[in-house]
């Protein structure tokens, strides 16, 4: 039987959401494999924490917005000697919610990595996409290229292949910041990049990351919970910003083009 390595990000005041999450996930997420997760959080105490040897608690800084998902790559690199050994590799959202079964159909067995389409550009041309087009960064993507745009929110794959690309994206994370450079949609933008034109991946539809608030033609099997129903983003993240927050912006664009 697989072998499965989830790693799960909750720094701030994201841990709220680690008890659902963990109890969807034992119960629905490819019940009966083994399964071990990776959680890194400043929180001084999660759900389950001792009582379950196959969570495991890694503190992590509260580095503030971008840098908590921009860094992402990072924080799973500084663990790789862990993660050697897995079948498959999980990177999955804090408002991840898992609400029907998932078998090992999901499992990219004929590819090598999955990504899923964000559910608000599904039915969009490459164009409409919202790739960085910075041609400065390592996450550009120019016009008239790309077949999906991928939602940062859910990805991995096969373990050494998933253990690649946290390898790479962590350097050109790293060399875009020394050229003071930060992608636009920060790790969801160099992920787009580095699948781009491979024939290797699995792409899932935006079932698979539905937001919970909308309505979309498709039978959600994973949400992602509205994080307003939890404080906003600025709550969670644990700090205050002045003036429009690159989130609601994204919103404002994604309503805008959807008409949602």
């Amino acid at each position: 039987m697989c072998k499965l390595g989830i790693l799960y990000i909750c720094t701030g005041k994201y841990d709220i959401f680690w008890e659902d999450f963990y109890k969807s996930c034992e119960k629905y997420f490819l019940p009966g494999y083994e399964k071990y997760y990776y959680v890194f959080t400043d929180a001084k105490k999660i759900y389950a924490e001792g009582e379950n040897s196959r969570i495991t608690k890694i503190y992590q800084e509260n580095l503030g917005w971008p840098y908590n998902t921009l860094k992402r790559f990072s924080m799973f690199k500084s663990i790789e000697d862990k993660l050697v050994g897995y079948d498959y590799l999980f990177f999955m959202n804090a408002n991840i919610q898992f609400i029907k079964e998932i078998t090992e159909d999901f499992l990219p067995i004929n590819e090598n990595l999955l990504v899923v389409q964000h559910p608000a550009f599904y039915n969009k041309s490459a164009d409409e996409y919202c790739y960085d087009r910075n041609e400065k960064s390592l996450a550009y993507i120019p016009f008239g290229q790309g077949k999906y745009y991928v939602q940062g929110a859910l990805n991995g794959g096969k373990a050494n292949e998933f253990l690649k690309l946290i390898t790479e994206l962590d350097n050109n994370v790293e060399e875009d910041l020394k050229n003071d450079i930060i992608a636009l949609w920060h790790d969801e933008s160099h992920l787009n990049r580095y699948i781009l034109n491979r024939n290797d991946i699995k792409v899932l539809g935006p079932e698979y990351v539905y937001p919970d608030d909308w309505d979309l033609p498709f039978e959600p099997v994973i949400i992602t919970r509205d994080k307003k129903r939890f404080g906003g983003h600025n709550s969670l993240r644990g700090q205050k910003v002045k003036g429009e927050s690159p989130i609601i912006k994204l919103k404002r664009f994604v309503k805008r083009i959807i008409n949602i």
